[in-house]
């Protein structure tokens, strides 16, 4: 059970982290804070149900539920020109990678940012995605060689 301290502790340090996730599916900056705020309120009020070690996973599944939520509403913006694929908080350091990046299909870009942008353990990024952990594993071999495909080093070796 999660008690506020725990809660509050924990949100805040996971905000940045939340917020670029967002951004990652929304490609809206506004669109993005209203998806962490309401994902944090839902998850406020259910804090009861959570088990601390569990909490990380646990959360960025909310927050995924509720941009896919607002992507459903018609709530998202398009962008034209090229995708900011962290807003203005976190700028992704090469330009290059962030254009392959947001070439990917979501449900390969997802696992790729959380493993290794924002250091999620397989477990954790099956937990937040529910799904098996054999499917992160395949999912981020894909978006590694999907990556390498973008980047033009498909005869380079392995990633």
């Amino acid at each position: 059970m999660m008690d506020e301290q725990g809660f509050v502790t924990e949100v805040t340090a996971m905000r940045d982290m939340l917020y670029r996730l967002s951004v990652s599916y929304l490609h809206s900056d506004a669109d993005a804070q209203d998806a962490v705020q309401q994902a944090i309120e839902n998850a406020w009020r259910h804090r009861a149900r959570v088990k601390p070690e569990r909490f990380r996973p646990w959360l960025t599944r909310i927050v995924i539920n509720e941009c896919i939520s607002q992507l459903r509403r018609g709530r998202r913006v398009l962008l034209t020109g090229r995708m900011e694929l962290y807003g203005g908080q976190a700028e992704m350091p090469d330009p290059t990678l962030s254009d392959a990046l947001s070439h990917l299909p979501e449900k390969l870009r997802t696992p790729l940012l959380l493993r290794y942008m924002e250091d999620f353990s397989v477990k954790e990024v099956a937990q937040a995605l529910g799904v098996p952990g054999s499917t992160v594993r395949n999912r981020l071999a894909r978006a590694r060689s999907a990556l390498r495909a973008e980047l033009g080093g498909e005869e380079g070796g392995r990633a």
